[in-house]
């Protein structure tokens, strides 16, 4: 007799509130595109690019519930965030504030 693996419901009901929020960032920038990142103990980071070029992320617990919103929200998934599309980001003024005053002391006021 074949083993069957129960579903945590936990998980899936986790798993199902990811991908409504997914799906509405997804419908709100016009489409949008992904990556999972490991967070190690903490879980795992899903990056969310826009083709507006914004861009959001949110944490699972798991990379399992992570793979299982992906799945769930239908967006394109990424390996890695680089090449064509990581230069989907559009970053303004604030973004580049924040890189440049975490490498010179912090941000200045203009």
């Amino acid at each position: 007799m074949a083993e069957t693996q129960q579903a945590d419901p936990k998980a899936e009901r986790k798993a199902a509130r990811l991908a409504k929020q997914i799906s509405s960032f997804s419908k709100a920038h016009g489409g949008a595109e992904g990556q999972i990142a490991y967070l190690g103990d903490r879980g795992a980071r899903i990056v969310l690019v826009g083709e507006d070029g914004n861009w959001g992320d949110l944490v699972a617990p798991s990379h399992e519930i992570a793979e299982k919103a992906v799945e769930k929200s239908g967006i394109t998934t990424h390996e890695s965030f680089d090449g064509e599309f990581a230069a989907k980001v559009k970053t303004g003024r604030y973004e580049w504030s924040r890189m440049a005053g975490i490498q010179v002391g912090g941000p200045k006021n203009d």
